[in-house]
């Protein structure tokens, strides 16, 4: 049983099914990502930003942290000032999210952005990255920031490969270390 081909323009391929294939050998489709709007307080979201959390505690601590102090961490950081919350799923299973919550006028920030670490390397970031910046272009926001870690390289690379560039703190944060901005104007 030989493979299919494979590549552009390659005879019998269609360009908009990509086939990968899985440890055992078999050739299968590549996952269905969707994204979802969600209210802060469904189970998968809150889920998810349990899982951030956990993961952020964890990564700046550099050693499991027990619940409670991810029920801290969550205080901290409560998600009722959030404007909308996506919800990345692959294949119908929840795997990573972002949230936007209003600044000044104009302005949003970028929060609790994360992808499960089991469905990493799969442009899941950058497509809730580009989701979250549509939903504050529907919402006439201009510009969206962020902050973030310096032990976050991940999400840092991401950022600076989407157009958003390192500014000055937007406000006291104790565990920030990085500011972003993106300009979300459409180039004239």
């Amino acid at each position: 049983m030989g493979r299919p081909p494979i590549g552009r323009g390659a005879p019998g391929t269609d360009r908009r099914r990509i086939r990968s294939r899985c440890r055992r050998g078999h050739w299968h489709d590549p996952p269905m990502i969707t994204i979802r709007a969600l209210a802060p307080d469904a189970p998968d979201a809150v889920a998810l930003v349990r899982s951030y959390l956990s993961e952020i505690v964890y990564r700046y601590h550099g050693r499991p942290m027990p619940a409670s102090a991810v029920d801290e961490a969550l205080a901290d950081e409560p998600a009722d000032d959030v404007a909308v919350l996506l919800v990345a799923y692959r294949d119908d299973e929840p795997v990573g999210c972002v949230g936007l919550r209003p600044a000044e006028p104009g302005t949003g920030e970028i929060t609790k952005m994360y992808v499960d670490p089991r469905a990493r390397r799969l442009g899941i970031g950058r497509r809730l990255l580009s989701a979250v910046e549509q939903a504050a272009r529907e919402r006439g926001l201009c510009t969206l920031r962020l902050e973030t870690r310096t032990d976050l390289t991940e999400a840092r690379s991401m950022y600076a490969a989407n157009g958003y560039a390192e500014i000055p703190p937007h406000r006291d944060h104790p565990y920030a270390d990085h500011w972003y901005a993106k300009d979300l104007t459409p180039p004239r």
